[in-house]
């Protein structure tokens, strides 16, 4: 029997725009804020900050000094006005991570719950200490919780972060705030004091920073804002029997999230650091939240995003590879993204590579001392941490590293020894701008050939209730799991993205569309490639968009709403990252000729990208060239 020859790729069509030459990048790309593209150096004066959130949560705030301090601006001549050295206020600190990222390997901090751990085999370190004076008579134990030591033993934590500074030589280390939201504390009781946590542990760090950079100003310090995943997850449900239970929204994590933000900012931190994330829908929501409180704020804040792959397969607790979680969050504009926990140097190699190539902004690594022994401890010394990430450093993969569980700060110490010896990776060159989506795994539009060889984008229209009656009777009758095999044998059948549409008047669509995606993105044969959420009602849209942990197609908006709902929708959908899919209407209706489809297509087009700051390459026109 002989094989059927292989199939040959047709290629695209080339316009003029695929000749342009990409140019080397200068900085990563830039958040769509005036501040951050005017590089608007962030004036540390946190008590101007009034909007009526922000000022909520600190009118609600546990600290017992009513009259904390908030304001960390220095003045303008107190250190020389050129780089190496900083000064808040004056500097753009976006400008000086770029001159630092690009000079040298930078170097983060290890681990706090090892130091914490360490402390305690030297030092007494029980619930009583924990609890400390002020929650002496608390209702449970409260041991483990490590964050509330920044309150309670104040010297341990700046003792820490001392040690990372002066014997690890970081440039950058990481609040004692992983678990500082109100989602995680609920475990204590103490969900009001986040925002305390949160100030007091960036507070510490601040002051041991400003400390350590005193003694050698060409040698800044940085404290970055550690925002943990939480102990909940928005993709994965917590029921074997019911796939669409939850235990917490992605509203809720914005919520969480947000207060976070806010105690860390008036703690002093100069970035924001999301890490150690296993669920990328858990990301997203944080990055929502430090995008409102940027856009309320209108300062600039660097942004690092730091991923979690949790074995050899390569993908997140939430079945992301590396690629499709970097799609998911790339709309954030994040400064750095790397990766960080479960797996030792020596095992992220593959994925480090990958994701190196692929980021197009600053790459860090920071892993564990190797895997943990039978006993729960890490064995790797720091001459063999350094050892398993010198193949980082020689591939020119990293921008900056650190440790994670396990490492302390001689491992630090001779990770820098070993980093200073190679050349941090160079920023790839910026070329012409793909749609890039996302599922479990990664999709970029352009590149994509059918199975016919075609260069389309086929698009699975059976999980659309206009599109399939069958499906229509299995939504009307509850039948979610029959209702996902549709979907299943579109994947099979070579549909590279899954339309999803329960637009009818006898149905619930949020309820729907919300219990059909929260059980599609648990389906790996579904859920791995990137969704079209369909629907006439932007609720409904809405609904599907925020149980979406990759980066999805919304169909559609269009300018029959009116410019400035126009603007609103698709100012939400940039925000959560959504590409669009815009129908050549207007407030007069459709579109009919050659003429108006063009009007209204290029109108929508430059309200799109001036007003809104809409990525280009991921708007989708549909001129309502209908079938006959």
């Amino acid at each position: 029997m002989t094989e059927k020859p292989a199939k040959k790729n047709i290629p695209r069509m080339q316009f003029e725009y695929d000749s342009i030459p990409p140019k080397p990048a200068v900085e990563p790309p830039l958040p769509v804020s005036d501040a951050a593209r005017n590089h608007v150096p962030n004036p540390y004066i946190n008590s101007k900050l009034v909007h009526e959130k922000i000022a909520e949560i600190r009118s609600r705030a546990s600290n017992p000094d009513k009259g904390f301090n908030m304001d960390y601006g220095q003045k303008a001549d107190l250190y020389p006005a050129s780089y190496p050295h900083f000064v808040r206020g004056r500097d753009s600190l976006r400008e000086h991570i770029t001159k630092l990222f690009t000079s040298r390997i930078a170097m983060y901090d290890g681990a706090m719950g090892t130091m914490i751990q360490n402390y305690s085999k030297r030092n007494k370190l029980e619930e009583e200490e924990y609890r400390g004076d002020r929650f002496k008579e608390w209702s449970c134990n409260v041991k483990g919780n490590n964050d509330m030591l920044s309150i309670t033993q104040p010297h341990v934590i700046q003792g820490i972060y001392r040690e990372y500074l002066e014997i690890g030589g970081s440039d950058l280390i990481g609040t004692n705030t992983f678990s500082s939201t109100t989602i995680a504390q609920a475990d204590y009781e103490m969900e009001a004091y986040a925002y305390e946590l949160n100030y007091e542990s960036a507070r510490l760090a601040r002051e041991v920073c400003d400390e350590v950079t005193a003694k050698d100003p060409t040698k800044p310090r940085f404290v970055a804002g550690a925002i943990g995943p939480t102990n909940r997850t928005g993709s994965i449900s917590p029921s074997v029997e019911d796939p669409s239970v939850r235990n917490v929204d992605f509203d809720e994590l914005v919520e969480a999230y947000f207060e976070q933000v806010v105690g860390l900012v008036d703690g002093g931190c100069d970035i924001l650091m999301v890490e150690t994330i296993f669920d990328t829908l858990n990301a997203k929501a944080a990055v929502y939240a430090i995008g409102e409180f940027l856009e309320m704020t209108g300062i600039d804040m660097p942004l690092f995003i730091s991923g979690t792959l949790v074995d050899q397969s390569g993908r997140t607790l939430s079945g992301q590879t590396g690629e499709a979680f970097y799609a998911s969050i790339r709309h954030s504009k994040p400064m750095c993204v790397g990766l960080n926990c479960a797996l030792g140097a020596n095992h992220m190699v593959p994925f480090v590579e990958r994701l190196s190539k692929c980021v197009e902004c600053f790459v860090h690594v920071y892993s564990n001392a190797g895997l943990p022994n039978a006993m729960g401890g890490y064995d790797e010394t720091p001459d063999d941490m350094a050892e398993g990430n010198k193949v980082f450093f020689e591939n020119g993969w990293l921008n900056m590293v650190g440790g994670c569980c396990g490492s302390t700060p001689p491992h630090i110490k001779a990770i820098r020894e070993m980093a200073e010896k190679f050349e941090p990776r160079k920023l790839p060159d910026v070329g012409r701008p793909k749609m890039w989506l996302s599922g479990l795994e990664d999709l970029v539009v352009d590149d994509v050939h059918n199975h016919l060889g075609l260069p389309f984008l086929n698009v699975g229209e059976r999980c659309n209730i206009a599109g399939s009656i069958r499906f229509k009777k299995l939504m009307m009758a509850g039948d979610y799991a029959t209702a996902m095999d549709i979907a299943k044998h579109q994947v099979e059948d070579g549909a590279h993205v899954i339309d999803i549409n329960v637009d009818d008047g006898m149905l619930d669509g949020v309820a729907a569309m919300q219990k059909f995606v929260k059980i599609a993105i648990t389906e790996p044969e579904v859920s791995k490639v990137p969704f079209m959420l369909d629907a006439s009602k932007f609720e409904i849209v809405m609904a599907g968009l925020k149980w979406c942990q990759g980066k999805p197609i919304v169909n559609s908006i269009s300018l029959k709403v009116g410019e400035e709902k126009f603007i609103e929708h698709a100012t939400l959908l940039r925000k959560h990252g959504a590409a669009v899919v815009v129908m050549a209407f207007d407030e007069e209706g459709q579109a009919a000729t050659e003429d108006e489809k063009v009007r209204i297509c290029k109108r929508s087009y430059d309200i799109l990208i001036n007003k809104v700051r809409f990525p280009p390459e991921d708007i989708i026109f549909d001129p309502n060239v209908l079938t006959i």
